[in-house]
């Protein structure tokens, strides 16, 4: 009978890397870190206080102030999606849309992890915007694939009608929203509707789906609102009078329930999820209790270098992400330039594959190295047969990128790389266990794509302040793009001084603009990835996505550890 035996992995710091190299990455990831959770704090704040102050006027409490209320005392709120629409000004005279003026998070309720769903109102009544249907999908999303239960708080005065060219027509547009609503009701996933003000037009479709529907006294429900209703102004009819608790609790059925204000809303969703079975979590950690690793996670800010150049030890990082930085290494000796194993985090098991930075041996000419953060054709095979093992287990696979891409060349194409890393496209694009990617550094090319990037998706794709994603970097492309003109030795060819400056200022605004182009920022802000994550925070966002990926039982195979495949895997390769 084989039983799971996780190794101690990890160096304390000083015996990693010089004193000075680790307190200048501190420093400078410092920074990075600090912008996060300062634009972190920007969004959060929506339109500003004058917002928050017309919120309170009408007796209600902003959207961040109910879901405090709503989480458990002492527990943290993880946030997906928080920097959407980053940047980004709509409409004359322009206004901004901070986070899409909706909230996405994972709130923990009576022990159970949630997936809350909030219009911001205090961003235009918690109105849609470009991007607000797919944010509020991707979340729904979550729900249905884990089998959370989803958790709306409504507040919304329906489209953005200026911008409705962008949120109505599309296929994932506003109503995708309700497609997904019935997916998971068809699933039997719980969504539970809190109603605490506006809810006009499709915006009513949501709730209505709901299983449990319950409004606040100055909630109402309309397909359309006062303004739009032919004489509504001489017969003095508001929205709250056509569809308020009144009529939807009382005479329509479309609510179950009406409650006085924010506060009791809150404490009745709370004691609906309450009565939702518990977390399974516990059962699946087979009697261990989660443990904190044994190098604090907050040395990763200087063990994850700021300059995507320098290499380092990706095992030192796993050891400040891991349970007891225990971990156990499955086909260590080959395709080296792949690290895969099995580890707990949060108590509960969980497949790692990461990319090694370090040279390797190259497997058979002796004498040579092959330079890391490239898929070579035995790294390929090992994570392919690796995450159908994990797939085959049920164990969630935790994919940490800083990959370059696929190996080029003569022996690459002799290889048949483009046939070994169809194959892993084909195992992840068919797993059915819930796979999450963190994008370390750099995520570039097709290697993205085949470590799980986000068109495999995963649940959630996390990336850091130091993520790169593109096909390739700025100064690779401007070569390429200025191949003509250059040398074997990417050298300038013309000795026109004239042609030469062209030459130069051309390739500098190629590399300038994928530069700019590979900002997390960006690509957080178009969807590209969920959440730009502080390096610290790592291990806790992970410690959440990982209990929710085995709170409900049942749902999914997960064998006992004793009947894994990967220990048939150990035996026929490492001994």
């Amino acid at each position: 009978m084989a039983k799971v035996i996780l190794h101690p992995i990890g160096t304390a710091v000083e015996d990693v890397m010089d004193e000075k190299a680790y307190a200048d990455n501190v420093e400078r990831m410092r920074e990075l870190n600090d912008r996060v959770l300062q634009r972190r704090e920007e969004v959060r704040a929506g339109w500003g206080p004058k917002y928050v102050d017309r919120v309170h006027a009408k007796g209600k409490l902003t959207s961040w102030e109910r879901i405090e209320i709503l989480k458990d005392p002492g527990t943290t709120v993880f946030p997906i999606n928080t920097f959407v629409n980053y940047g980004l000004e709509f409409g004359d005279p322009p206004r901004t849309s901070p986070s899409a003026g909706v909230i996405t998070a994972f709130v923990r309720i009576h022990g159970r992890l949630t997936v809350v769903i909030a219009n911001d109102n205090t961003v235009a009544s918690g109105s849609w915007w470009p991007m607000t249907p797919e944010k509020i999908e991707r979340a729904q999303e979550v729900g249905l694939r884990l089998k959370v239960p989803v958790i709306y708080l409504v507040d919304c005065s329906g489209l953005n009608l200026p911008e409705q060219s962008h949120t109505f027509p599309g296929r994932t547009g506003a109503g995708y929203i309700f497609k997904v609503n019935s997916l998971l009701s068809a699933s039997g996933v719980p969504q539970i509707a809190g109603v605490l003000g506006d809810c006009i037009a499709g915006g009513g479709y949501m709730p209505i789906i709901s299983d449990r529907l319950i409004m606040s006294e100055q909630a109402y429900m309309v397909i359309a609102g006062a303004a739009l209703v032919k004489g509504a102004k001489a017969q003095k009819i508001t929205s709250l009078t056509i569809g308020g608790p009144d009529v939807h609790v009382h005479l329509s059925n479309c609510a179950d329930e009406r409650v006085p204000d924010d506060e009791a809303m809150i404490r009745r969703i709370r004691q609906i999820v309450e009565e939702l079975p518990n977390s399974a979590a516990a059962y699946y950690r087979h009697g261990f209790t989660p443990s904190e690793p044994r190098f604090s996670p907050t040395e990763l800010n200087g063990l994850l270098p700021v300059d995507h150049r320098v290499v380092y030890d990706v095992r030192e990082v796993i050891a400040r992400l891991v349970d007891s930085s225990l971990f156990w290494e499955l086909l260590p000796h080959t395709g080296e330039e792949m690290v895969t194993g099995i580890a707990r985090i949060n108590g509960l098991y969980v497949g790692i594959i990461a990319n090694n930075q370090q040279l390797t041996r190259h497997p058979e000419l002796k004498d040579r190295t092959r330079a890391g953060g490239l898929l070579y054709r035995e790294g390929i095979a090992k994570i392919s047969q690796f995450s159908r093992s994990c797939d085959s287990d049920g164990i969630p696979i935790i994919w940490l990128q800083d990959i370059s891409g696929f190996d080029i060349g003569v022996e690459a194409e002799k290889h048949g790389l483009l046939g070994y890393g169809s194959n892993l496209l084909y195992t992840n694009s068919t797993n059915t266990v819930p796979m999450m990617t963190v994008l370390l550094r750099k995520a570039s090319g097709a290697g993205y794509y085949a470590m799980t990037g986000l068109p495999y998706e995963p649940f959630v794709q996390l990336s850091t302040p130091l993520t790169r994603l593109a096909v390739m970097e700025g100064r690779t492309l401007a070569i390429g793009a200025f191949r003509t003109k250059l040398d074997d030795n990417f050298q300038i060819t013309t000795k026109d001084p004239e042609e030469i400056a062209k030459i130069e200022a051309g390739m500098k605004g190629v590399e300038g603009r994928i530069e700019a182009d590979m900002d997390p920022y960006k690509a957080a802000r178009q969807m590209d990835t969920d959440e730009i994550v502080p390096v610290p925070e790592l291990r806790d966002y992970l410690m959440t996505l990982v209990e929710m990926c085995y709170q409900t039982h049942g749902y999914r195979r997960v064998k006992n550890p004793r009947i894994w495949s990967m220990h048939d895997l150990s035996v026929l390769v490492d001994h």
